[in-house]
């Protein structure tokens, strides 16, 4: 008599972020029986925020530079990179009928410019391919006998998969689902996890009430910011930001947010040098503020030889004292590189993204926790971070895919020693 075929292994997913309908989509082809668990009412959440941004989904500069953009992560990255990088994911994306261009700063979008069109079409297809979904469904942790417990509307619940992908997200916008509360469950389970810490943020200045005042929500560009990280390294980026009522933000900011939060964890407070004049030479703007100005007002005169005004004149008000500014030379210089100090990161629920997680070293290659055979980690709860421009959901969809591959082929390995022994 035949032996009646095992049915396919259990598997929770318990995020459904990128990185999570990633992990289900990749298990799913497999042959897996997989259930998304997500606490939100809807899956996909922070994607559709991002989608409103104009849905950044990844960047087309060569590969050498693209890994770099993970700082210490790199080389723990770069292979997954490798296996699922930009061309790979603009050809999944294609495959689901979402055609995608460069923009002129190298960064990749879907045509439509938008997340929903994206998302629609890959949950019905994670759903033709027999993904089911359990929404409102928040992970609490393990029962004493290991199974994952769920609190819903209904009532707590215990499931026991065969295998488990946690993708939780990393700590900011937490009303959209990465609230980051996985941390304690898994220190208390003895995994190490570094500390979550706002990345690609804003950061406060103490500004003066007249300057708050008159300046907040204006752009300050073209400008290049510079500073020096806590190794030593310099950093040095040209773009625009924005004065906020409590400091700076804006892609420039963010894009320097690593080193300047890393300098004020360290310091209590960070500098960062502006240049308000890129286009023009040091020796130019000397001589334009030392050229004679007869009657007018210094600030009229660097309007008129210049083109300073505004926020930009604002700032230098706002970061120099009165000797410096009447000191033509001090003046000149500080055009050019004007310090500006920061004293804190903004909040981590309002930053783009987080730093901080799942220590790398707790996951082998397959990223698989060491210490708990059968659970996969993946995504922004991982130790990693990375600047805006795509490089956060390329990471986040090559984790996923991971975590569901070394998911399957964990599985497959069980399946094989159990039949051995049987």
């Amino acid at each position: 008599m035949t032996p009646m075929p095992s049915p396919p292994p259990h598997v929770a997913v318990i995020g459904g972020g990128p990185a999570g309908l990633m992990a289900a989509e990749v298990l799913a082809r497999d042959g897996a029986q997989v259930t998304v668990y997500e606490a939100m009412p809807s899956v996909g959440r922070k994607f559709l925020m991002a989608g409103k941004g104009g849905m950044n989904i990844t960047h087309s500069e060569d590969f050498a530079a693209f890994q770099e953009r993970y700082g210490s992560a790199r080389e723990r990255l770069a292979p997954l990179l490798q296996e699922f990088g930009p061309e790979a994911l603009r050809a999944w994306i294609h495959g689901l009928g979402v055609d995608t261009f460069v923009g002129t700063s190298g960064r990749v979008f879907p045509t439509e410019m938008k997340a929903a069109p994206l998302l629609r079409a890959w949950l019905h297809r994670l759903r033709q391919e027999g993904v089911a979904f359990q929404v409102r469904h928040r992970w609490l942790g393990w029962s004493a006998d290991g199974a994952l417990r769920f609190a819903t509307p209904a009532g707590e619940i215990e499931v026991k998969p065969a295998a488990t992908v946690l993708a939780l997200g990393g700590g900011s916008w937490a009303k959209l689902g990465s609230d980051g509360a996985w941390v304690p469950t898994l220190a208390r389970a003895g995994i190490a996890v570094a500390p979550l810490r706002p990345a690609n943020c804003g950061f406060d200045a103490a500004w003066s009430p007249h300057f708050r005042e008159h300046f907040a929500g204006q752009p300050v560009k073209p400008v290049v910011a510079a500073c020096s990280g806590p190794d030593g390294r310099a950093w040095r980026r040209q773009g625009e930001f924005v004065v906020s009522a409590d400091g700076v933000e804006g892609g420039l900011i963010y894009a320097l947010s690593a080193p300047l939060r890393d300098l004020i964890e360290r310091d209590g407070s960070a500098t960062l040098s502006l240049d308000l004049l890129p286009g023009h030479s040091a020796e130019r703007v000397l001589a334009e503020v030392r050229r004679p100005r007869g009657s007018r007002s210094l600030s009229s005169h660097l309007q008129s030889r210049l083109g300073l005004k505004g926020v930009k004149m604002g700032l230098l008000r706002e970061c120099l004292d009165k000797e410096r500014f009447q000191d033509e030379a001090a003046l000149a210089a500080a055009i050019k590189a004007l310090p500006l100090r920061l004293v804190a990161p903004r909040p981590l629920d309002e930053a783009i993204s987080s730093a901080g997680g799942v220590r790398l070293e707790e996951l082998d290659e397959q990223l698989m926790l060491r210490q708990r055979p059968g659970l996969f980690c993946a995504g922004e709860m991982l130790d990693w971070e990375a600047p805006t421009g795509g490089y956060l959901l390329t990471a986040c969809f090559c984790t996923g895919r991971k975590a569901g591959m070394g998911a399957g082929q964990w599985l497959k390995l069980r399946q094989r020693a159990a039949s051995t022994t049987t």
